[in-house]
């Protein structure tokens, strides 16, 4: 069952209040979704978007007598133009989850995840035409290299992409297991034995993911637009799970209240307590960041 991650400190910097309408960029489970709306009454509202046609038709169906609630599918990169289309007003506070859901992870079998046997897909839209496959079989040394050291973050990007050029040649490499296997005969005995090849695998298939869907820009053109929607007194809460996507939020935030536009709400990242990650290990990588707009 997925449990929504920093579901108390989201509500609490979130502040949701009868009446207020709010937007979840990334509705997923609903699991954030489902608390804001015990807090807004009868006369508040909720714009949730997801990106995820197949997730979207089931979430629909969970709150499928909530008419409190608008569900739209679309990426938040495109927040004005469907916020537009839905007319919705008056926004009170917006809502950014950049995980993916256990759904995602464990039944969408587009292949998020390395444990399960599963063709190399990776996008979160099943109609985008850009799947990790490509990526892995047809993407030249350097935009591989490029992409596992940087948005990866990972010290043996250059070995992982070197041994798939060389594998790549001989049988296209098709689904989750194959190309965990190459990464942990890429990396060293000595890390395999340390038991890092989990770890690794675990870099290069979120750097993958990254790619595929294009996160960081969607991020930064989410962000922009969701600054503008927001009415004065408005909260911007985000919960990240990879450093490159904090930082996006840390810069953005950090520039408007130089220009007085917002008040940061968090001087440090809100990250999960020991209790939460017991019960939810999901979450060790979580960091949430909230502001008002002035």
């Amino acid at each position: 069952m997925h449990k929504p991650v920093l579901l108390e400190e989201v509500i609490g910097h979130l502040n949701p209040q009868t009446g207020m309408n709010f937007i979840d960029c990334t509705v997923g489970r609903g699991g954030h979704l489902k608390s804001i709306l015990k807090k807004i009454g009868k006369e508040g509202k909720i714009l949730g978007l997801d990106a995820d046609s197949q997730s979207l038709k089931e979430i629909k169906l969970k709150f499928a007598k909530e008419k409190r609630v608008t569900f739209k599918e679309g990426n938040f990169r495109n927040l004005e133009k469907i916020v537009k289309e839905a007319k919705f007003e008056s926004v009170d506070g917006i809502l950014f989850d950049l995980g993916f859901s256990s759904w995602q992870l464990e039944e969408s079998k587009r292949g998020f995840s390395f444990r399960k046997d599963e063709p190399l897909k990776m996008s979160f839209n099943t109609k985008q035409k850009l799947k990790a496959d490509e990526i892995i079989n047809e993407w030249p040394l350097e935009d591989l290299v490029k992409i596992f050291t940087e948005y990866g973050e990972e010290k043996f990007g250059w070995r992982i992409a070197k041994r798939i050029i060389s594998l790549r040649e001989e049988k296209r490499i098709a689904t989750t297991l194959e190309l965990e296997e190459i990464i942990k005969r890429a990396i060293p005995f000595s890390q395999t034995r340390r038991g890092q090849s989990q770890r690794v695998a675990a870099r290069i298939f979120q750097s993958l993911r990254i790619v595929v869907n294009d996160e960081l820009e969607s991020l930064t053109k989410g962000l922009k637009q969701a600054f503008k929607i927001l009415k004065p007194g408005g909260r911007l809460v985000v919960i990240s799970f990879h450093s490159l996507e904090d930082r996006i939020v840390k810069r953005f935030f950090k520039d408007k209240q130089k220009k007085d536009l917002l008040t940061i709400l968090t001087k440090r990242p809100v990250v999960s307590t020991k209790g939460e990650l017991e019960d939810n290990p999901r979450g060790r990588s979580a960091k949430l960041r909230a502001s008002i707009k002035i």
